[in-house]
């Protein structure tokens, strides 16, 4: 049985493998390549901030404690990420040399001390006596000087010291080179487009920075920390919540180191050493051939903007046809329920609407749940005017969205200010639903509801890179649910029954075990069971082993899974009838359909929740129905349409591994164009 199920953390893996096919695909173009290679090291930064973070202290509690599909203790899935994590930085290396390569063609080089003339060097010199030596700050680790706190993801110089008569111990001399008052990329006057990273130009003239010391060795240095803190274990019932989580904050950027990087070999004692000084183990420490940042692609994706082959073709978020922008949208959501699909439609008509409701005499309140904001949030803006037009404005604030709770923070305290009734969440719980609701009073209906439930967040920002879905309706029952979630948050609580909505954690993964056991009792029937699913990731046991319930029984399941898969499909016996793909492409896949029954009984829902255990039964997420047929039919559009993508999809073998799909002679279809295309020709812009 354990043959069905796959490794969380290496599923995962397993994803941002699948990221960095985009950057080693020649098919891509170069600056998208150079994006790619950008998320793939983000990535790898919050895996091991988070996941090997978690690992470590599950670990430290109970050594012998065991995950529930592989039966893997912490420790051993900690070896086993370790393992793959080497193997997929060789091919980051590589992938890294490559691009050098593909950008010299371009005019763009980066250079070391071994490549450039003895003019070039003397001007560096210069450069680094003038604008770097001033700013810079020096520690030499000794007995007398402690070992400085080491920044997470910061980038340091670091040397192996001697005195000059050499009768002393070896020290280690250590330079911070994150100055964000000089740029990361510095201009070498050898050639136009030729650079220098800034940390290899202080590596260089170390010694000028330790004078009296003889170098022995030096090596640039990445250290990753820890950043799963348990925010509610540690809360003071006698704190303001918002500034304890100001304190999460600060206590995070604190935590133990869980991986250390080096740009090339250092003596090994000299490891040792910085090992026991940061209670790190040897096998957390990575030798790279390529920079331990590669964040600056940016600033060379921008040298390149003229460039236009080296994008993708430019697309912008369209219209959509159901709203009329010379009506009011909340009018046109009273006659038609509307489904907004980003970012090829664009988020504008919800955030018209919000604009709308803040300015509406019939509006009485409006409330939401935010969990990740843009930095500039329309959204907040619209909120605080309703507020200040005496509107009565609920809103719910995640502050443990992780690596959003600075920005959550301010954004709540702004909310506050301007007269809105701010709550941060229930205890012990994250609540990740995306809903609004409106309420308006009308003479003939009384109190009436316009409800918005989407798969992503209120960010503009992000509506333009990750597909989402957006729906927007006036159906009653579905305002009346959506007005209990709120009224139980407000409390502080959770719902425990809904008539239409599915809301974790207590109405969500019973009702979708219930919709599996209908499939299966139609498979078992002698009819066609089927369930169709597009989400972010799959974990959750409970909700697996219905599924392989499910292929047993006879049910076709086919999943789009991003993400984290820990069911394998195919395997004899077991789950021979699931179908497992993935999408990674030019935008992040992030929308949640599931989708129950053949076509002319299917069940369709949207949802903020994926098939993971943290989502269905520990955070408040919603799924919302989507009856109107028209609707349905795109949703279901989308899914085959994404199946028929033989440019970016991947297919799940049995052993979980991923095999891209290659267009042979058939046409190249890729879905995220496909979606795009529509998006404009129903705009009337093809």
């Amino acid at each position: 049985m354990n043959t069905c199920f796959e490794n969380r953390e290496l599923s995962w893996l397993r994803f941002n493998e699948r990221v960095l096919e985009e950057a080693e695909d020649a098919r891509v173009p170069l600056c998208e390549r150079l994006s790619f290679l950008s998320i793939f090291q983000s990535n790898l930064d919050e895996f091991f901030m988070v996941r090997i973070g978690s690992l470590h202290d599950q670990m430290m509690l109970d050594h012998e404690a065991r995950e529930n599909k592989t039966y893997m203790t912490s420790g051993e899935q900690i070896d086993a990420c370790m393992v793959r994590v080497r193997e997929l930085c060789k091919r980051r290396d590589k992938a890294y040399e490559g691009l050098l390569e593909r950008l010299k063609e371009q005019g763009i080089t980066l250079v070391n001390f071994h490549s450039i003339s003895k003019e070039s060097e003397s001007y560096l010199g210069s450069i680094f006596r003038t604008n770097f030596l001033p700013l810079l700050s020096t520690f030499t680790v000794g007995k007398k000087q402690s070992f400085p706190f080491l920044n997470n993801k910061e980038i340091y110089a670091i040397a192996v010291l001697n005195t000059k008569t050499g009768k002393e111990k070896e020290r280690i001399g250590i330079v911070p080179c994150n100055v964000s008052t000089f740029p990361r990329l510095i201009e070498v006057p050898e050639r136009k487009g030729c650079y220098m990273l800034a940390e290899e130009l202080i590596l260089h003239y170390m010694p000028d920075l330790f004078p009296n010391y003889k170098l022995i060795g030096k090596t640039l240095v990445r250290i990753t920390r820890n950043a799963d803190i348990d925010a509610d274990s540690i809360y003071d019932e006698d704190l303001n919540y918002r500034d304890h989580m100001v304190e999460v904050v600060k206590r995070r950027r604190r935590l133990c180191p869980v991986r250390m990087e080096l740009s090339r070999q250092i003596d090994a004692g000299i490891v040792a050493r910085l090992c026991e000084t940061l209670q790190l183990d040897f096998d957390r420490v990575y030798e790279y051939d390529s920079p331990l940042d590669v964040s600056f692609f940016g600033e060379i994706r921008d040298c390149l903007r003229t460039h236009a082959n080296l994008f993708y073709a430019p697309r912008h978020p369209q219209d959509t046809p159901d709203i009329d922008d010379k009506r009011p949208v909340m009018e046109q959501i009273a006659e038609h329920d509307v489904l907004l699909h980003y970012p090829y439609q664009s988020i504008r008509p919800f955030l018209r609407m919000l604009s709308e409701a803040a300015r509406d005499p019939n509006v009485i309140s409006i409330r939401m749940t935010l969990y990740r904001l843009a930095r500039d949030s329309k959204v907040v803006e619209a909120l605080v005017e309703a507020a200040e037009n005496g509107k009565r404005v609920d809103v719910l604030v995640e502050l443990k969205a992780r690596f959003d709770e600075e920005n959550n923070i301010g954004w709540s305290r702004r909310l506050e200010s301007a007269g809105c009734h701010v709550i941060y969440g229930i205890e012990h719980m994250k609540v990740h639903s995306k809903l609004c609701l409106i309420a308006l009073k009308d003479e003939k209906q009384g109190i009436r509801y316009i409800t918005q439930i989407g798969t992503g967040n209120y960010n503009e920002k992000t509506s333009r890179l990750y597909t989402d879905l957006s729906y927007i309706t006036a159906n009653q029952d579905i305002g009346l649910d959506a007005l209990a979630v709120f009224q139980a948050l407000l409390r502080g609580e959770t719902v425990d029954h809904m008539q239409h909505l599915l809301v974790a954690p207590h109405c969500l993964q019973d009702k979708l075990l219930d919709m599996i056991d209908g499939e299966i009792a139609v498979a078992k029937a002698g009819g066609q069971g089927l369930i169709r699913l597009k989400i972010n990731s799959l974990s959750d046991k409970v909700l697996i082993d219905k599924l392989i319930e499910a292929s047993q029984a006879g049910v076709k399941v086919d999943m789009i899974v991003r993400g984290i898969c820990c069911l394998r499909a195919g395997v004899k016996g077991y789950t021979e009838n699931i179908r497992v793909m993935s999408v990674v492409g030019r935008f992040l896949e992030h929308s949640r359909i599931y989708a129950f029954g053949t076509d002319d009984r299917v069940r369709c829902y949207i949802a903020s929740a994926d098939w993971m255990t943290r989502n269905t039964v520990r955070r408040v997420e919603v799924a919302t129905p989507i009856e109107l047929p028209a609707l349905k039919e795109r949703l279901l559009w989308i899914m085959d349409q994404m199946w028929k993508d033989n440019s970016s999809a991947r297919d799940q073998l049995s052993d979980g591994t991923y095999v891209r799909r290659m267009p042979g002679t058939e046409p190249v279809i890729n879905c995220q164009a496909v979606f795009y295309d529509k998006a404009y020709r129903l705009a009337g812009k093809n």
